[in-house]
């Protein structure tokens, strides 16, 4: 950026956790982008051009950046938010490193919560040839909650499209109306093409200091750019003081240019400053990892400059609305000696430590030892419960890596790992016990993909139970179900990365070893005609004895009518004080099933007579009498499965609703209608039965190159076609016998 022609920042000194005693020293950036775009990659070269690290990656504390968690070192691939804070210019800057696989959209908006601004990293490499589907995601995500953001090109010495292509692809497929809106403030300098082809990247070219950033000796030095590059030069300047212009509030500015009058650098760069705070400009720069025996990346010094001039500090961004816990919206806003108003964005465990609550401190300062009141948070159906208690603060600590340096406190706008929080979770508010407040909670995804998981042995059986609640405590993307029809334990997951990370940190953190079987809906039964059946339970053991007779009429009612019960009994048969029997011996074998053990629905019971025992009549009795009538009677006539239907969703771009149209009615789904969703987008509704759409979130990022999204809702109960019933039976009476 312009502050970065202008001056070197100053790194941090190593080994020591950064510390911001005023929101306007605190950047938080949350660096956002596709998986392989080289995030990790550049929060590395980040910590080395600040003094973070040292070359060899560490800290003088022994803290790494490679000590990362064991599930990602085994995957090869970020699964979960984390936090590196650095200083630079007497900011601390707060990295947010976000996965960029879409498994885990959740812990990518919880980045976003945290922060102010978004450093978007797309590898020219990978786009090249055009915008991809799950880059397309992660902007729109940045765009739905105001995300200011920049974009970082990596790879680029690798890439067959320079930084303007990229850049020209971003405005034009992402930029909306204004084709002005993404630009770049740097040109890459190439050296010679190597043998395999590739030019490396040795410098930057800024657009408005006109000097070149040249890297190749290992520092930064500044120079006059060769005098063949003046051209490209010029017309990329030309376009880039356009658009600032075109972003400025100084309406005048645009006649001065248009005139052929000067304007100044440092006007630019307040401008470019304001409108890229706004969100209604996204700069576009250059990042490449350092060169053997170099103290800094290509462009890291460019980029932490934009960081801490460009993008917002804490205090220009709103608080996210907040309540009294009796619904009174109040106010407030970043200061420091303000009421205390934190939340949790993410929630890890430590075999050591315990768990640790990483919060961003939005209003107030939190410190250590302190009490405060748990709020929050609103998912009691993902298995999360609603708090309302008092807990004390354990102790305040900056993270680097799986270390964790101790902070003496958080003011509002900072991030901080807080311990030993035993009742929060994602998404809760932390607030002054005296004064308990209640933020807003992001929008989580709604986890789509179900896996049902059985304990592997009797050990795994006792810690199964604690060991899924921590984990959906952590992940408030995942919903957990205990399914009474089916008898399933179900998690209901994002995708299967998401859930093969579940149960691997169930069995590498909590102990429990989980086997995954295959997932059930939940059926039902129902009578496919009339029939009369009679209950007979009549014993004689010695002393009293069991005796009960009923007579019901069983008939099939319409979808959604539930089980009736109707007493037609007359002249006494059977005694008034046992009819409530007879109909709880109904309902109760209507529960369990009369075939394969689904409950069933839509019928009414009728009690047209029966016979009674002045001594062996009994309320058991009648039950177990009702209970074998309605058993009988479905032995005597046809029953049919119901199975449940969705009401679905699906939003994809127009070139993908022929083949999602296709593959719904494969699905034995009805195509109800499509509407349009927005630019290019269209949202077809379609009613599709459950047992067809239990992979479809897999099946759905496949077809539309995750690009597609959808919803369910449960509909209604409708019979099955008489040849997957017959299959159903087949295979229920296979397993029992099993």
């Amino acid at each position: 950026m312009g502050a970065a022609d202008r001056r070197d920042g100053q790194p941090g000194a190593a080994g020591r956790a950064p510390a911001a005693g005023r929101p306007e020293k605190v950047r938080n950036v949350v660096l956002v982008g596709h998986s392989g775009a080289g995030k990790t990659t550049l929060v590395e070269a980040l910590a080395l051009t600040t003094g973070a690290v040292n070359r060899a990656g560490r800290v003088e504390d022994g803290g790494s950046l490679s000590d990362h968690d064991e599930i990602e070192q085994r995957q090869q691939r970020s699964v979960q938010l984390s936090l590196v804070p650095v200083e630079w210019d007497g900011i601390k800057i707060n990295v947010l490193d976000t996965p960029g696989y879409a498994d885990f959209v959740g812990e990518l908006r919880a980045g976003l919560r945290a922060a102010d601004a978004a450093l978007f990293v797309v590898s020219a490499a990978q786009d090249g040839e055009g915008i991809g589907g799950p880059t397309r995601m992660v902007w729109d995500e940045c765009a739905a909650v105001g995300m200011p953001r920049a974009v970082v090109v990596t790879h680029l010495e690798s890439a067959r499209a320079g930084i303007e292509e990229t850049a020209a692809q971003f405005a034009r497929e992402l930029g909306g109306d204004d084709p002005d809106a993404v630009l770049p403030l740097y040109l890459p300098v190439h050296g010679p093409e190597g043998p395999d082809g590739h030019a490396p990247v040795t410098g930057l070219t800024g657009l408005l200091s006109q000097r070149v950033h040249d890297y190749s000796s290992g520092e930064r030095v500044e120079r006059d750019p060769d005098p063949e590059l003046l051209p490209r030069l010029t017309e990329a300047r030309n376009r880039l003081i356009e658009g600032i212009i075109a972003e400025s509030e100084d309406e005048t500015l645009m006649d001065r240019y248009l005139g052929g009058g000067d304007i100044d650098v440092d006007t630019l760069v307040a401008d470019l400053e304001r409108a890229v705070a706004r969100g209604t400009f996204h700069p576009v720069v250059a990042a490449a990892p350092a060169a053997d025996g170099a103290r800094q990346g290509i462009g890291t010094v460019e980029l932490l400059e934009l960081v801490t001039g460009g993008f917002p500090t804490p205090l220009e961004r709103p608080v996210p609305p907040v309540t009294t816990l009796d619904g009174e919206r109040t106010t407030l806003s970043c200061d420091p000696g303000g009421p205390l108003a934190a939340e949790v964005v993410k929630t890890s465990s430590d075999p050591y430590v315990g768990r640790i609550s990483l919060v961003r401190v939005f209003s107030g300062t939190l410190r250590p030892d302190e009490t405060v009141h748990v709020s929050g948070h609103g998912m009691e159906d993902r298995g999360h419960e609603d708090h309302d208690v008092d807990e004390r603060v354990g102790a305040l600590t900056s993270p680097f890596g799986k270390h964790q340096r101790p902070v003496p406190s958080a003011v509002a706008g900072d991030l901080v790992c807080v311990a030993k929080l035993v009742r929060a979770e994602t998404g809760d508010t932390l607030s002054g016990k005296d004064r308990p407040l209640l933020m807003e909670p992001w929008r989580m995804p709604d986890p789509l993909l179900p896996i049902a998981i059985e304990a592997h042995s009797k050990a795994d059986e006792d810690k199964l139970s604690q060991g899924l609640a921590r984990l959906v405590a952590e992940d408030p993307t995942m919903r957990l179900e205990q399914n009474q029809a089916t008898r399933q334990v179900v998690l209901w997951c994002l995708g299967e990365a998401h859930a093969d990370v579940a149960l691997e940190r169930l069995r590498s953190r909590y102990g429990v070893q989980v086997d995954a079987v295959p997932y059930k809906v939940s059926l039902r039964e129902t009578f496919g005609e009339a029939a009369t059946a009679r209950g007979r339970h009549v014993k004689q053991s010695g002393g009293h004895g069991q005796f009960a007779i009923c007579d019901i009429e069983v008939e099939p009612l319409p979808v959604g009518s539930g089980v009736e019960f109707v007493d037609k009994v007359v002249g006494g048969a059977v005694p008034r004080q046992f009819i409530p029997s007879v109909e709880k011996g109904v309902r109760a074998q209507a529960a369990r099933g009369v075939v394969l053990g689904f409950p069933v629905v839509d019928i009414r019971v009728t009690l047209s007579d029966g016979k009674a025992h002045s001594v062996d009549s009994s309320d058991a009795a009648f039950q177990t009498a009702g209970a074998l009538a309605l058993r009988e009677a479905a032995a005597a006539c046809r029953i049919h499965l119901l199975e449940p239907v969705a009401e679905v969703g699906v939003m994809v771009p127009d070139a993908y609703v022929g083949p999602v149209m296709s593959d719904l009615s494969g699905r034995r789904g009805k195509v109800l209608g499509t509407e349009p969703a927005g630019p290019g987008r269209t949202l077809v509704r379609a009613d599709v039965p459950e047992i067809e759409i239990g992979r479809y979130a897999v099946d759905l990022r496949s077809l539309s190159h995750g690009t597609g999204r959808f919803s369910r809702r449960y509909a209604r109960h409708e019979p099955m076609p008489a040849a997957l019933a017959t299959r159903m039976r087949q295979q229920e009476e296979a397993e029992r016998a099993g």
